[in-house]
């Protein structure tokens, strides 16, 4: 099913052509005058220069050419050269009537669904989830989602850390402690026990107890050091302990991850090319792309278009040992082998920009990837405090992922409390629900790449720009929905009217808005684009619903016509807030 746009410029261009004008100069804009027009062509005002005369008398010809159209309510030349359009209330009605019983509200299949990976979340394994996890999980996961609604096969995968000197420092700080746990006994040969000898919160205490040491004290660094290498050179007890640490931390993980109802296909760390980054160092090596500088294996980078410096990609350390360009470009090589994807997305801190240009390059220069392979960053911006300064609890501290999800919903539960009398079970449900849209909501309503300020206040009020006020939308139309099918009525898209008055009709048009929403945010990677509509949507539906009588409305027609259109509308909103990660309730 065409755009709307699509199809309106079809038209416009057409009477250029018929006006004997270039068929090109009639694109369409949305009007950013919707006091004066709904959509808006300039292209007299380009055309007028080379064919030397005034635009209005190019416009005023092909508004004549417009005349009569059935598309349009008005088509009007403007000086000196603008030509303004409002659409016909039956043209928008029929649009509308086939976006409601079309797939996806009209949304085209894309020719070629493409194949893509897509890397987000990134936690460290024996530490625990903080804020600073948050934008990578919830615009990770928005991502993955409107892209699966754009028709395209798409793999998320969390990329833990999970290999490097983080772990050895855990194991050995548990040596220090338990020092006669069979792990560390080189001569035991029998079954480790199937318990792991420490808690998810001993894991969360230890590791910045050791990271702390170790700054401090050199041996014990060379010691934490050396259990690394015996973990990464396979040594038995070592790689059993790595094996309980994994479990339990990615065990926790996932519940606090499904509690932001964030998922992942894979649950692969850096551990998972271990294997592999002999091959493919032998590989940069034996092809000429890697050579030694100051004792490291470095790929350059550098391209004759640069305009600032971009250091070489290093591949190992003068020592020998591994980085997370290693780790990160041997990943590329192994998803390239195994999935052979169109595309892979990163979604990182915007800080690491230069990193991955750098490893993206090298993927691409040393073939590791396919030249075609899009490899592309979703930088973000750092959610602040209202110092503006990134984001902490009130000692200073870093603040748990998790406590910032309960925070935010006692606040939730508060205030469905101070408004309803319901039950303590179903606020605390509801208060769940409502507080995930605005935490997520509050973060996705944002350019990924650009800072926010976390506003309690603000992201949990029901009215606004908010999570909780579209969520309020929904179920207000649910609520009038639950009442109308109750009288044993169901509900017929094709009853949807032709507007009668401007409520109607601003309900209808932004209701054409879905597919291009859906199609941008793909295209742009930005789920905010998502959160525009949605707001525009709701708002447009609050004030309809404020200056219509639905249920009460005596005419049967009329009445069913608006019950079609506000189910429509629902339908959207449910589908809109899905691929952002959350979901409405039944009542609030």
């Amino acid at each position: 099913m065409k755009k709307l746009l699509e199809l309106i410029t079809d038209e416009v261009m057409s009477a250029f052509e018929a006006a004997g004008y270039e068929r090109t100069a009639g694109k369409v804009n949305v009007s950013n005058r919707p006091d004066l027009c709904e959509y808006q062509c300039n292209g007299a005002m380009a055309l007028a220069k080379s064919l030397k005369c005034a635009p209005i008398q190019i416009a005023n010809a092909v508004v004549e050419k417009l005349s009569g159209s059935s598309t349009f309510s008005k088509a009007e030349a403007v000086m000196p050269g603008f030509i303004n359009m409002n659409l016909s209330g039956e043209f928008l009605a029929d649009y509308v009537r086939r976006q409601a019983v079309s797939e996806k509200f009209g949304l085209e299949a894309p020719e070629k669904p493409l194949k893509i990976v897509i890397d987000y979340g990134g936690p460290n394994v024996a530490k625990a989830l903080h804020v600073g996890h948050l934008r990578p999980a919830v615009v990770g996961e928005a991502v993955k989602r409107i892209c699966k609604y754009n028709g395209h096969d798409i793999t998320g995968d969390v990329h833990l850390g999970d290999w490097g000197l983080p772990m050895g420092l855990v194991i050995y700080e548990l040596q220090t402690r338990k020092p006669d746990l069979p792990y560390f006994d080189d001569s035991f040969t029998g079954d480790y026990p199937k318990e792991p000898p420490f808690t998810v919160a001993d894991l969360e205490e230890m590791y910045p107890t050791a990271s702390k040491k170790s700054k401090e004290d050199a041996d014990y660094k060379a010691k934490a050091m050396e259990a690394t290498v015996k973990l990464q050179s396979g040594v038995r007890g070592y790689r059993a302990l790595w094996d309980h640490i994994i479990n339990v931390s990615v065990t926790d993980m996932k519940r606090i991850y499904d509690k932001l109802n964030v998922k992942f296909d894979l649950w692969n760390g850096e551990s998972s090319v271990h294997e592999v980054i002999p091959e493919m160092v032998d590989y940069l090596k034996k092809n000429g792309y890697a050579y030694i500088s100051e004792g490291a294996l470095v790929v350059d980078v550098k391209e004759e278009t640069d305009t600032k410096e971009v250091p070489p990609c290093m591949i190992l350390k003068s020592d020998g040992a591994s980085l997370y360009n290693t780790t990160d470009c041997a990943t590329i090589m192994v998803r390239t082998k195994e999935f052979d994807p169109d595309m892979m997305i990163y979604v990182t801190d915007k800080r690491q920009d230069l990193y991955f240009e750098q490893v993206f390059r090298c993927a691409h220069k040393t073939g590791l990837s396919k030249p075609e392979t899009k490899l592309l960053h979703i930088g973000l911006g750092t959610m602040n405090g209202k110092d503006g300064k990134p984001f902490k609890t009130r000692d200073g501290g870093v603040m748990r992922l998790e406590y910032l999800l309960r925070d935010v919903c006692d606040e939730m539960y508060k205030k469905i409390k101070e408004n309803k009398e319901i039950s303590h079970e179903e606020a605390e449900k509801t208060a769940s629900i409502v507080g995930l849209s605005a935490l997520k909501y509050g973060d996705l309503s944002n350019q990924p790449a650009k800072d926010y300020i976390f506003d309690m206040e603000r992201f949990t009020s029901f009215e606004g720009n908010t999570g909780p006020y579209i969520l309020y939308t929904i179920v207000r139309i649910k609520s009038i929905l639950e009442k109308y099918k109750a009288e044993g009525k169901n509900i017929d898209y094709s009853k949807i009217r032709t507007p009668e008055n401007k409520a109607e009709k601003d309900l209808l048009n932004a209701i054409t808005f879905f597919a291009p929403a859906a199609e941008s945010a793909f295209n742009e990677l930005a789920p905010n684009r998502i959160c525009a509509f949605i707001y525009d949507l709701s708002n447009a539906l609050n004030t309809f619903y404020h200056e219509t009588k639905i249920l009460t409305e005596p005419d049967e027609e009329k009445k069913q016509g608006y019950i079609a259109l506000i189910d429509l509308t629902r339908r959207m909103l449910e589908t809109c807030i899905d691929m952002l990660g959350f979901e409405a309730p039944e009542r609030m």
